[in-house]
């Protein structure tokens, strides 16, 4: 088994040849999954060695302190969070070899064709359809909510391939080319202004079998990886003590002492512990992932995080007062990153309500912690044997 010395010595292996002051940042990159240090606990050749999950901060301290280029995470999170993990999961070893390197290189973005406009909370409602031709299957419907749509090359697409069975069976997960014909991306301009996310629109659009990721009527399960793995991105990032919200209105505070109520106090001091907890449970989580796949604790630290960010921007406006209620820029932009902290607290304010909705609602994700952690008694679903066709609409 690799440790943590011999991790040390292939990082430094990796700097030799490949020294970051004179080393084009995708060659860089390239090297370095090619060397097994992108995510140490992948299987060799697929960017990884086999190595405890734990050891990954061994390379990155490593690489950090050399001045080497990262993948740009944030911009690549939705493939980095959600179809690494699923590639890996459910993959052939054609698969795997051909998308795991360029995903983590960041060359090719990913998005998630997941949510309907008829099927957002109640996932597992989804309309749009594929048919097998072939060797293909052709695809139609609508996807929504569709965070970097308009930069991704390859999407994860659920579609219903059997519309006689119940609607969480007869479902089937694919890789979806976007650059393919009958694939339309609108914008979707939100409350800050800006067109984040996108509406996308499958027309005929062919599939080939290849790329199914697991069995034909088997996606839903599969998709549960997916979502399990969102959640944890979404809620259990890591950052440092005072990282994130918090410390944008804690920075405020200092700075500005002719802000300050004894209410005020009162309440920051309440979401600084808060937050700090949150940051913990996540350290924790993440030690936990270690051992094997998220289960549905991330839903409840995706819960928190929705929950805390609310609450920190809205005490951050009050703080401010009128000044709060600025927002520096209301234009028609395409970000390829939400940037909660680089902006201002007006933008924090309004961005933070969809924090409540994208990676699952909170309302859904209350269900998965009183049901799958909890063992509270579930919820009446009169509608779980009911063929999909069936179901009012």
């Amino acid at each position: 088994m690799t440790d943590a010395a011999e991790l040390r010595a292939l990082t430094q292996e990796l700097l030799a040849a490949h020294p970051p002051g004179t080393t084009d940042r995708v060659d860089f990159l390239r090297a370095r999954f090619d060397a097994g240090l992108a995510w140490v606990h992948y299987p060799r050749g697929l960017g990884g060695l086999g190595a405890p999950r734990a050891l990954q901060a061994v390379v990155d301290a490593e690489l950090t302190a050399a001045g080497a280029p990262d993948n740009d995470p944030r911009r690549i999170g939705i493939g980095l969070g959600m179809a690494a993990p699923t590639i890996l999961q459910y993959g052939t070893e054609e698969q795997k070899r051909r998308l795991l390197r360029p995903l983590w290189t960041g060359e090719e973005v990913w998005c998630q064709l997941f949510s309907e406009p008829g099927a957002g909370s109640d996932l597992a409602a989804l309309g749009t359809r594929a048919v097998r031709e072939g060797d293909h299957w052709v695809v139609d419907g609508q996807k929504v909510w569709t965070s970097s749509a308009h930069l991704a090359r390859w999407a994860i697409l659920i579609a219903r391939t059997d519309p006689d069975l119940p609607k969480h069976r007869g479902i089937t997960y694919f890789v979806c080319d976007m650059t393919d014909p009958g694939v339309e991306v609108r914008p979707l301009r939100q409350i800050t202004g800006e067109a984040e996310f996108n509406e996308v629109f499958l027309t005929g659009v062919r599939i080939p079998d290849s790329r199914r990721l697991g069995e034909i009527g088997d996606g839903w399960r599969v998709a549960q990886t997916t979502l399990n793995n969102e959640r944890v991105a979404i809620g259990g990032t890591p950052i440092p003590r005072e990282g994130g919200m918090i410390g944008k209105i804690a920075a405020t505070w200092r700075e500005r002492p002719e802000l300050r109520t004894h209410d005020l106090h009162q309440r920051l001091l309440g979401l600084w512990v808060e937050a700090e907890v949150a940051r913990l449970t996540g350290v924790r989580l993440r030690q936990q992932l270690v051992a094997g796949q998220p289960g549905p604790e991330g839903a409840g630290m995706k819960l928190n995080f929705a929950r805390l960010n609310q609450e920190i921007s809205g005490l951050e406006v009050e703080l401010l007062g009128e000044e709060g209620l600025l927002y520096d820029d209301w234009t028609m932009r395409r970000p390829e990153l939400v940037d909660f902290t680089g902006r201002d607290a007006g933008y924090r304010y309004l961005r933070s309500k969809g924090n409540s909705i994208e990676g699952g609602t909170s309302e859904v994700l209350l269900n998965i912690v009183a049901e799958r952690v909890l063992g509270l008694p579930a919820e009446p679903r009169t509608d779980k044997d009911v063929a999909w066709k069936d179901l009012a609409r």
